[in-house]
């Protein structure tokens, strides 16, 4: 009798144990983002990273139940119509943010306008170049719609000297994906604008080098900078644009994510509504977090409590370089991510 009670116990201990280490396993990663940045998070999570000085601190979960029938696990979802019409008429879901192998030809209309970006008029050479880089870079796995099991959060991070004092850091590291930009660095200012990266857009005269794991993102003003991504990952060729650039750069080949030249045009149709040339790289990577995030936040855009647009990493307060470039119109996008905020698709912390 006493042996059967004893096998008895040990099977339930047995089997509590199994039950805790597979319910472990499945709640390090919402699985969406898993497939979409999955190394460069757990690199992080071990403080391999150039940019880390410590392990970041547990991920936040929403504290809210997700409204019954939401596409996702969160307590408000990017994607979920009806909420704003002012949203429902801009966002369209099937738009596709990157490109790949398989959609690598994007459609006439977008073509012709991206091209004339650069006076371009060559409207087969990217089938070509195209082609060419993903013998270079890996295809990315393709993106994942929204779900109800899963609550994807992203944090977008401008370099807006207002983060500058901000102690954002903490909030920032606590979100499945971190998404910076062009010359951004965290090292030294953790406090304020946190010390991970799971994806960092640039363009060839903003490139650096990135640590092991981490996304790089190209946003792809012209052909020339397909023909640089694919150089700057193997021969180091190509040296110049319209200006010097970077002739290597230091990321994963296995990692590279290319914003698809129709998702500019879109962006810039929609959302930025023709004010500017184009859209500003913050722009675009808000659009692209609307795209394939489930809640985002925003951290470091417009200017500092001054009223000066600066970069945090600057000690020179009145570089509004952003601002009067001509290029892009900074108060439309303000206007723009300002009415995402008080739509309630964004969180955006000023």
């Amino acid at each position: 009798m006493n042996c059967r009670r004893k096998a008895c116990l040990c099977a339930l201990l047995c089997g509590a144990l199994f039950l805790m280490l597979v319910t472990h396993g499945r709640q390090k990663w919402p699985p969406g983002l898993q497939r979409l940045a999955p190394a460069g998070t757990r690199l992080a999570a071990r403080g391999q990273t150039r940019n880390q000085t410590r392990a970041p601190p547990a991920r936040s979960r929403p504290s809210a139940r997700p409204a019954p029938g939401a596409p996702c696990g969160c307590p408000s979802c990017v994607s979920e119509r009806g909420r704003s019409p002012w949203f429902d008429q801009r966002f369209d879901a099937r738009q596709l943010p990157f490109l790949t192998a398989q959609n690598g030809s994007v459609p006439p209309s977008a073509l012709r306008w991206w091209l004339a970006l650069q006076r371009s008029s060559d409207a087969q050479e990217p089938d070509r170049v195209i082609r060419k880089m993903f013998r270079v870079v890996s295809e990315p796995p393709p993106h994942e719609p929204a779900v109800p099991a899963r609550c994807r959060r992203c944090a977008v991070v401008g370099n807006s000297g207002n983060l500058r004092g901000s102690h954002s850091g903490p909030l920032v590291d606590s979100h499945d994906a971190v998404i910076r930009m062009n010359k951004a660095t965290t090292l030294g200012f953790e406090a304020d604008v946190g010390n991970r990266t799971t994806h960092h857009f640039m363009y060839p005269e903003s490139a650096v080098d990135l640590p092991p794991g981490v996304w790089l993102v190209l946003l792809p003003f012209k052909l020339r900078d397909l023909q640089w991504l694919a150089s700057a990952l193997s021969t180091g060729e190509i040296k110049t644009t319209y200006m010097r650039v970077k002739e290597r750069v230091r990321a994963d080949k296995d990692k590279v994510i290319v914003v698809n030249p129709a998702f500019f045009k879109y962006t810039h149709d929609s959302w930025t509504e023709h004010h500017g040339r184009y859209p500003s790289t913050g722009m675009l990577a808000i659009i692209f977090a609307l795209h394939i995030c489930d809640e985002v936040s925003v951290f470091g855009y417009g200017a500092d409590p001054q009223g000066n647009w600066h970069h945090y990493w600057e000690d020179n307060k009145y570089a509004g370089a952003f601002r009067k470039t001509g290029v892009h119109n900074a108060d439309f996008e303000t206007h723009i991510i300002l009415k995402l905020h008080s739509e309630g698709k964004i969180k955006l912390h000023r």
